[in-house]
C-alpha cells in the first residue's frame, strides 16, 4: 500500500472532520436551519432538539448530566470563562477594595489559554501560583496541597498535556479541592474523547474540551458545569440574550454543536479501540527511532501519557533544518498555537530541558486513520533526515570522538 503525501501526524493540533460528523451536520446548514431560540415555530424547535440531543451526546461522553453542558466557540472560550467566572465569582474581596481578592494555582506549562486569563487576573489582582513539575512533566495532589493557602478559591490544572501528552493527578487533585472547597477546574482538550472520563468520579468542578481535537468541527466546544455537590456558579463574560443559562450568551451555532455531538457519541464508541491501535504504533515509532539514533530522547513521562502522542528530542540537530528536510510529513516542533515563535517551547524548558534539545525536539500525534504504513515511511524520513543533517554538524563529531562539547569554552572574536 503505497502512503499519500504529504501525511498527517499532527492531530494534537487539529483532527479531520470525521465524514459521519459531516453528514450529520449537513442538514442543518440548508433544511433544518432554524434559531433554537425561536420558540415559536416549527423551524426553531427542530433546532433546539438538535442542540439538546447533542448536549446528551457531550454529556454521555464525560459522565454528566445534560443540563450542565454549556456550548462555546471552543477550549480556549471554555477556559477563560471557567478561570474567568469562576474566580470573580468566588472571589474573597471586591475589586478597588484594596484587600488581596483570592489565590489561583496552576501549572507553569499549561496550554496559553490558561495561561494569559491567569495573568490577566493577576493585574487584576489575584495572586496565581505556577507550579513546576519534575522532569515527567506530571502534576500530582501533592504539589497542589503544598501550594494551597487558607485563601485558595481556584485551582486549574489540565488533564494531559498538548505537547507532550503527560497525564495528570486529576482524580486525585479534584478531591483534595472538595476537601478544601476549592473550585477545580480542568483544560481536558487532549483527554476527552482519548480517555474515559467521569466527571462526577473524577472529582472535576469545571471541564473545558473542543470539537476539532476529536474529529468534530472548529469553532465550537464545550464547559462543563457541575450543578450538585458543589452547585458551581459563574461571572459571565459575554451578555445577551441569555442563552446557556445565562453563562453564554449568543445565537447558538446548531450545525457545530451538531458536529460536536456526533463527534462525542463515535468517540464514546471507538475510542478504546483507537487507543490500543494507536498506542502500539506510536510504540514502533519510538522503538524505532531511538534504537536506529543515538543521542535522542523521548520527553515527558515514559507510561503516564496519551497513547498516541509523543514528543522526542534530537540532539546536534537543528530544529527547524529537520522540520524542512521532513516536509512531507505534517507535524510540530512544539504547540501548534505558539509554532509561528522561533523560541523554543516553554513546555520543554519547564521540564528542564535545554535550548538546544527543546529547539530541536518534534511532536507526533496519530489519529483515526493513521496507517502502519505512514509509520513505516515516518521512521524511514526522520533517521534519515537526522542522519543527514549530523554528517553537516561538526559537534556531531565531536561527541562521537568522546568530547564533552558541554565542558568546551568557546573563544569569542
Amino acid at each position: 500500500m503505497s502512503v499519500k503525501l504529504p501525511m498527517y501526524l499532527d492531530h494534537a493540533a487539529t483532527t479531520p472532520c470525521d465524514p459521519r460528523v459531516v453528514e450529520a451536520m449537513l442538514p442543518y446548514f440548508t433544511e433544518t436551519f432554524g434559531n433554537p431560540g425561536s420558540r415559536n415555530h416549527c423551524f426553531g424547535w427542530a433546532a433546539e432538539e438538535a442542540v439538546d440531543q447533542a448536549r446528551r451526546q457531550v454529556a454521555s461522553l464525560i459522565g454528566a448530566d445534560r443540563k450542565e453542558v454549556i456550548f462555546t466557540s471552543g477550549s480556549t472560550e471554555s477556559n477563560n470563562l471557567a478561570i474567568k467566572g469562576g474566580a470573580r465569582m468566588y472571589e474573597l474581596a471586591p475589586a478597588g477594595s484594596g484587600k488581596p481578592r483570592g489565590h489561583i494555582i496552576t501549572g507553569n506549562i499549561e496550554h496559553k489559554a490558561v495561561l494569559d486569563p491567569c495573568k490577566r487576573l493577576e493585574k487584576e489582582g489575584f495572586e496565581v501560583t505556577y507550579l513546576e513539575p519534575g522532569p515527567d512533566g506530571i502534576f500530582t495532589a501533592e504539589m497542589v496541597k503544598g501550594a494551597m493557602r487558607d485563601d485558595t478559591i481556584l485551582v486549574t490544572i489540565m488533564w494531559a498535556n498538548n505537547e507532550i501528552g503527560t497525564i495528570n493527578e486529576i482524580p486525585e487533585i479534584g478531591k483534595l479541592c472538595h476537601e478544601r472547597k476549592v473550585l477545580f477546574h480542568t483544560d481536558a482538550t487532549q483527554w476527552v474523547g482519548k480517555m474515559p472520563t467521569n466527571v462526577i468520579e473524577d472529582n472535576v468542578d469545571l471541564l473545558s474540551l473542543s470539537g476539532h481535537k476529536i474529529y468534530g468541527p472548529k469553532g465550537v466546544g464545550a464547559l462543563y458545569v457541575r450543578r450538585r455537590k458543589p452547585r458551581v456558579r459563574l461571572i459571565a463574560l459575554q451578555e445577551g440574550g441569555g442563552q446557556e443559562r445565562g453563562f453564554r450568551s449568543g445565537t447558538l451555532n446548531v450545525t457545530g454543536i451538531v458536529g460536536l455531538g456526533k463527534a462525542c457519541e463515535l468517540c464514546a464508541q471507538e475510542m478504546d479501540a483507537d487507543r490500543e491501535r494507536l498506542g502500539k504504533l506510536r510504540d514502533k515509532l519510538e522503538n524505532a527511532i531511538t534504537s536506529r539514533l543515538d543521542t535522542v530522547q523521548v520527553n515527558g513521562h515514559p507510561e503516564r501519557r496519551l497513547a498516541h502522542m509523543t514528543n522526542i528530542s534530537f540532539g546536534f540537530v537543528e530544529g527547524e533544518s529537520l522540520m524542512m528536510a521532513c516536509k512531507d510529513i505534517a507535524m510540530s516542533s512544539g504547540s501548534a498555537c505558539t509554532s509561528a515563535s522561533l523560541e523554543p517551547s516553554y513546555v520543554l524548558k519547564g521540564l528542564g530541558i535545554g535550548d538546544d534539545l527543546a529547539h530541536s525536539s518534534l511532536r507526533l500525534s496519530l489519529g483515526r486513520w493513521t496507517t502502519e504504513e505512514e509509520i513505516d515511511f515516518a521512521i524511514e524520513t526522520i533517521v534519515g533526515a537526522v542522519e543527514k543533517l549530523r554528517m553537516l554538524s561538526p559537534l556531531y563529531d565531536m561527541h562521537k570522538e568522546g568530547i564533552d562539547i558541554t565542558k568546551i569554552e568557546w573563544a569569542a572574536h
